[in-house]
């Protein structure tokens, strides 16, 4: 599992990749399948250098001006490339890991590339200690543990993450990602600073959905139809 504290050493000028209904968490890991012409250089860029792309929420409206530079929302989740495949047909498909929360601060190089192009800085975290989070992570233990989300493969992932030592605000970052469809509350639990408020809000959300809920995906597994 990829240490969701490392971040990037420089944040001065990572690419902006905004997807419609998209909110990338850190620890998570995002297919991807690039097709436009912008997105294909900006992925070749990449993968010579740094291989950080920060995925953006496309804010409401972006269909009118797709093309051009629809407005986001200004949190991002800053990902590194994993593994990439490069088709013959000149299409990309590679695995995105999130690892950092940050926010535009402007976005540079207008004009310079085919692709939008952003200085960030990290969103300041207030932590909270294990301890504090204990009673947080049994809750998600006990749902884990009932017969309808340990009946799936991706429920018994779950499980195992929760019996190993991975850090509970890395377990829900992942469980936000996997399993919340409310992408306005997705963009929100990204842009929570407060870790043991947004542990909280994760926590509730899904028990809120549970037991009804199914899985969205298996973990990493949402494939984006537009870029």
């Amino acid at each position: 599992m990829h240490d969701a504290t490392s971040q990037p050493r420089d944040l001065s000028a990572i690419p902006l990749f905004p997807l419609p209904n998209v909110v990338l968490f850190p620890c998570a890991v995002l297919p991807l399948h690039i097709f436009e012409e912008r997105y294909k250089q900006m992925t070749a860029d990449v993968l010579r250098g740094h291989r950080q792309i920060a995925i953006a929420l496309l804010a409401p409206g972006w269909e009118k001006n797709y093309y051009q530079r629809p407005a986001i929302d200004p949190v991002v989740c800053v990902g590194t490339i994993l593994t990439h495949e490069k088709i013959s047909d000149g299409t990309y498909n590679f695995l995105l890991q999130g690892h950092t929360r940050a926010r535009v601060k402007r976005e540079v190089g207008e004009g310079e590339f085919p692709y939008r192009v952003a200085e960030l800085e990290i969103v300041k975290q207030t932590k909270a200690p294990e301890a504090l989070l204990s009673e947080l992570r049994q809750r998600l233990i006990s749902m884990f543990d009932e017969g309808t989300l340990l009946a799936t493969g991706i429920g018994r992932q779950f499980r195992q993450l929760l019996s190993s030592p991975l850090p509970t605000p890395d377990i829900a970052d992942l469980i936000a990602f996997n399993f919340l469809d409310d992408v306005a509350l997705k963009q929100s639990l990204l842009a929570e600073g407060d870790v043991a408020r947004r542990v909280a809000r994760t926590v509730a959300a899904f028990e809120q959905a549970h037991p009804a809920l199914e899985p969205a995906s298996t973990m990493g597994s949402r494939t984006p139809s537009l870029n």
